[in-house]
């Protein structure tokens, strides 16, 4: 792929030998020939950090346009005998850049890993969203979300929603797989104030791989009473 990396409006990385490195318990990094880096953009610093499988890094700050990003930039220059093949490589910390592309796209929150599938399913089976004695949700027509390494979704279409009782809040997250998401929260019918916040979310504009949710909204299991699927009530995972 062609990987392309902005800051401060200007390209700093424009690449089509870039290498995708993946390690356990880790989000997938791309790590780009020195060759393929804007280094007129960078200083480097005293600092360093310690990996006991890859060595010691060396870092760099970048600079361009109006922005800088103190220790941005790191590269192993004396790897590890095991990961040789990193020296003469650079990577980025991800947030500080303006964007990541691959091809003409743009890549949201890390660089996609290859062994995560996505499958967005129909289903008729009868699903509910339950907080006290209020039902927020009940739907034939969910689409269930099956993405490696998560807990099964299950996405209502916001006609089934008591969509009077949310209202949408400031907070957004980014998934390299579905988009840009939008939270909503649960109010009170009556007062109008918040009574759980971020409850749920929805993707109202997801990437083409994540079309079939667009403005189908899933709730937080940890933050209603229940999710039930055939009146079966879905087990809570233990973290966000």
């Amino acid at each position: 792929k062609r990987v392309r990396v902005t800051f401060g409006g200007e390209t700093i990385i424009d690449s089509c030998a870039a290498w995708l490195v993946l390690e356990s318990g880790c989000v997938p990094i791309y790590y780009f020939p020195q060759s393929d880096f804007r280094s007129d953009s960078a200083e480097k610093t005293g600092y360093s950090s310690y990996c006991p499988f890859k060595g010691h890094a060396s870092y760099w700050t970048l600079s361009a346009g109006s922005k800088t990003a103190k220790n941005a930039v790191w590269s192993y220059e004396t790897p590890y005998d095991e990961a040789a093949a990193m020296a003469g490589l650079v990577a980025f910390y991800w947030q500080p850049m303006d964007g990541w592309f691959e091809e003409d796209e743009e890549v949201f929150c890390h660089a996609r890993d290859p062994h995560v599938r996505l499958d967005i399913v129909r289903s008729t089976r009868p699903v509910r969203v339950g907080v006290g004695s209020i039902t927020l949700a009940e739907s034939r027509r969910a689409r269930f979300l099956f993405e490696t390494g998560v807990v099964p979704r299950h996405y209502v279409p916001q006609e089934d929603v008591r969509m009077d009782l949310l209202q949408k809040s400031a907070t957004r997250s980014q998934c390299p797989y579905k988009g840009e998401a939008v939270y909503y929260s649960l109010i009170d019918s009556n007062s109008g104030e918040i009574e759980k916040a971020d409850i749920a979310w929805s993707y109202p504009a997801p990437l083409p791989e994540a079309t079939p949710i667009t403005s189908h909204i899933c709730f937080y299991k940890r933050h209603v009473d229940g999710i039930y699927v055939d009146d079966v009530q879905q087990e809570q995972p233990a973290t966000k």
